[in-house]
């Protein structure tokens, strides 16, 4: 559109930022300007034309801060290369800030933050580069209280809160219909254990499955499964599946995709590492039992469902267990003990500390790995490392212990306690 004017000059208009050019025009030669018109050849309403006849601009950008903001820092410290923490995916960094740091977003709505951000997007590409498997695993279904598949993640390497870097081994089993999963924890992955923790699954699911999905562990394969060969399931194995009633089903060994159901749900540990560097040992295994928990109470992707509710219909069609004689003989040996006026229990003439809300209660004592896992019920309440020391307080007991009798504040509580735990040691060390 161009606009002739009296003065021999023409103005072209071309869009809606050209009609600030007519504004020294008009206010010069008291030059009148049809904005109708102009607004009809524009397209536009006749007021927006006024608007930017007197120099109006549309903002090219909006300024949105957003509620992630704050949480910047936090999420740079935490992806840094100095960092001991370890993040494959978005989505743990996500959980781990919502645990730890009251984080109150959609995960979609993180993931938007974190992709707008390309230092935090290079540290997942890094981390992600030949991380994940090209393999695609053949889909397939199996029928209700039909199969479990069980595995190991193995040989992990997790650093605790006191700098100690350990090998860790967690045991999954996944029932294949339910989705649901029994997560353990353990130092070693000896036959005993392996057992003692099916056992307490197959308890916790309320049944037996037809059958176990398994790859060729030495614990429980002799000779492995081939294309040519169907493997060799050692005897004292197949006594124990004879017990209980299920088959073994050995996958081909180098086919691990076979069992993909349990290999999947592997990925999810990764979140273990978000936490290196912050836990003792029985913190991590509190982590577990948090991790499982969890999961077992999300809606599964695949299937839709919620494998905790899923698992009450499909625990009709399980086999029955067998009786406790039989699961007695696999379980790891449990001690009932009694926590005594000093909050300590004691093993083979030594003493150990729990926390005081459990003074004078019945306690259960597991002993694998060279440890002591101490249960209250079913639930772990604290480890700890064999020792020929006469008196082994984990700290946290000590000042909780103290602070029953000490007034003191609670800085002066912990120093106290860190003095007289020092003595205690130079006191009571090993022999």
């Amino acid at each position: 559109m161009i606009i002739q004017m009296d003065i021999n000059t023409n103005i072209k208009i071309n869009k809606l930022e050209d009609l600030n050019k007519l504004k020294p025009l008009m206010e010069g030669s008291n030059l009148k300007i049809n904005k109708s018109q102009i607004a009809r050849e524009l397209g536009v309403d006749a007021r927006t034309v006024g608007k930017y006849i007197n120099g109006y601009k549309k903002p090219i950008t909006r300024n949105r801060s957003s509620k992630l903001d704050k949480f910047y820092p936090i999420i740079k410290d935490l992806l840094s290369d100095e960092s001991v923490q370890i993040f494959y995916y978005k989505r743990v960094l996500w959980q781990f800030l919502k645990d730890n740091y009251n984080l109150d977003c959609a995960q979609s709505s993180f993931r938007r933050y974190i992709s707008k951000h390309e230092e935090f997007n290079n540290y997942f590409r890094k981390r992600r580069k030949n991380y994940s498997s090209k393999n695609a695993p053949m889909r397939y279904e199996t029928g209700i209280g039909q199969q479990a598949q069980v595995d190991w993640k193995e040989n992990m390497e997790f650093i605790l809160s006191n700098g100690e870097v350990i090998k860790i081994n967690i045991f999954v089993i996944i029932l294949s219909y339910s989705r649901f999963r029994v997560y353990r924890l353990s130092l070693s992955k000896t036959q005993d254990v392996l057992f003692s923790f099916l056992n307490e699954a197959f308890e916790i699911f309320g049944g037996v499955p037809k059958e176990l999905l398994t790859d060729n562990m030495k614990t429980i394969m002799d000779e492995p499964r081939t294309n040519y060969f169907k493997g060799k399931v050692n005897n004292r194995f197949q006594q124990f599946a004879d017990d209980y009633g299920f088959k073994v089903c050995p996958c081909i060994a180098g086919k691990p995709n076979t069992k993909a159901k349990v290999e999947a749900p592997m990925k999810l540990l990764d979140e273990i590492r978000a936490y290196n560097g912050r836990l003792n040992y029985s913190e991590l295994h509190q982590l577990i039992t948090k991790l499982n928990n969890r999961i077992n109470s999300t809606c599964h992707t695949t299937t839709g469902k919620i494998p905790i509710l899923h698992l009450e219909k499909e625990k009709d069609f399980l086999s029955e267990l067998p009786k406790a004689q039989i699961r007695n003989l696999y379980s790891i040996k449990t001690i009932p003990v009694t926590v005594n006026p000093q909050s300590m229990i004691n093993y083979k003439s030594n003493q150990y500390s729990v926390p005081p809300e459990y003074i004078g209660k019945r306690l259960k004592l597991q002993v694998y790995d060279d440890k002591l896992h101490i249960y209250y019920s079913t639930n772990l309440i604290t480890i700890h490392t064999i020792k020929k020391q006469k008196l082994n307080y984990h700290p946290e007991h000590y000042i909780a212990i103290s602070s029953l009798t000490l007034k003191n504040s609670i800085e002066e509580i912990e120093e106290i306690a860190k003095n007289n735990l020092k003595m205690i040691g130079e006191i009571y060390g090993d022999n």
